[in-house]
C-alpha cells in the first residue's frame, strides 16, 4: 500500500505539473510535448486503481494517434501565435466565465457522484466476476449507448470543420488538371523550333 501511494503522489503530481505547463509554455510543441507527458501519468494513475485497460486505449488512443497528430499539425502549419495571443487581453473576461461555468459544472458532479452499488458485483452478474474490459463494454453500449454514439458523431463533426478550415486554396500554387492534360492536343504540347545552324543556344 505504502508503494501505491507514493507512486499515486508521483503519477499526480507529474500530471498537474505537465497541465500547467501545457497550458504555460510558450512554445506549442513543447505544449504538445507535456500533454504526451500528461497523458502517461494519467495512464499509470489507471493502472494503479486497476483499470489497465483505459490505461493502454489511453496510451494507444491519445499518445499514439491524437497528441502525435497535435504535434504534426503544430510542426507543420505555419500558424502565427503571436497574433493569436494578441486578443487575450480582449477575450479574458469571456474564457473567464466559461472556465467559472467549467469549474463549477465539474465541482457539481464531484459533489453528486454516486455510484451504483451492485454495477459490476458478482451478484449482478449471476455470480461471474466481469473484467474491466466487459464492464466498461456493458455499461458503454447499454446504459450510455446513445451518448457514446453522439461523441462519436461530434467527433466527426469537428473532424470535418478541421479539415475545412485548414483546406486553403491559394492563388500562387499550381494545381494539376487532369482533364485539361487529356484534352491538350498535339500543338498544345509539342513546340519545335528550328533554329539556325551555328545560332543555338550557348
Amino acid at each position: 500500500m505504502i508503494v501505491q501511494a507514493v507512486l499515486f503522489y508521483i503519477f499526480a503530481a507529474v500530471a498537474v505539473a505537465s497541465g500547467v505547463f501545457v497550458v504555460s509554455a510558450r512554445n506549442p510543441v513543447h505544449s504538445v510535448l507535456f500533454l504526451i507527458l500528461a497523458f502517461f501519468n494519467a495512464a499509470g494513475l489507471f493502472v494503479l486503481i486497476g483499470a489497465e485497460f483505459l490505461a493502454m486505449i489511453l496510451v494507444i488512443v491519445y499518445v499514439g494517434a491524437v497528441a502525435v497528430l497535435f504535434l504534426f499539425v503544430v510542426m507543420m502549419l505555419d500558424i502565427d501565435f503571436a497574433e493569436l495571443r494578441s486578443g487575450f487581453v480582449r477575450y479574458l473576461p469571456i474564457g473567464s466565465a466559461i472556465g467559472v461555468v467549467l469549474l463549477a459544472e465539474l465541482l457539481f458532479l464531484v459533489i453528486s457522484w454516486v455510484g451504483a452499488p451492485g454495477a459490476v458485483s458478482p451478484s449482478a452478474t449471476g455470480g461471474v466476476a466481469l473484467t474491466n474490459t466487459r464492464a466498461l463494454g456493458d455499461i458503454l453500449y447499454t446504459r450510455y449507448l446513445f451518448a457514446f454514439q453522439v461523441a462519436g458523431l461530434i467527433l466527426l463533426v469537428a473532424m470535418v470543420g478541421a479539415i475545412v478550415l485548414t483546406l486553403r486554396h491559394r492563388a500562387d500554387v499550381r494545381r494539376q488538371s487532369i482533364s485539361a492534360q487529356l484534352a491538350r492536343t498535339r500543338a498544345q504540347s509539342v513546340d519545335i523550333v528550328k533554329v539556325p545552324v551555328g545560332s543555338g543556344s550557348r
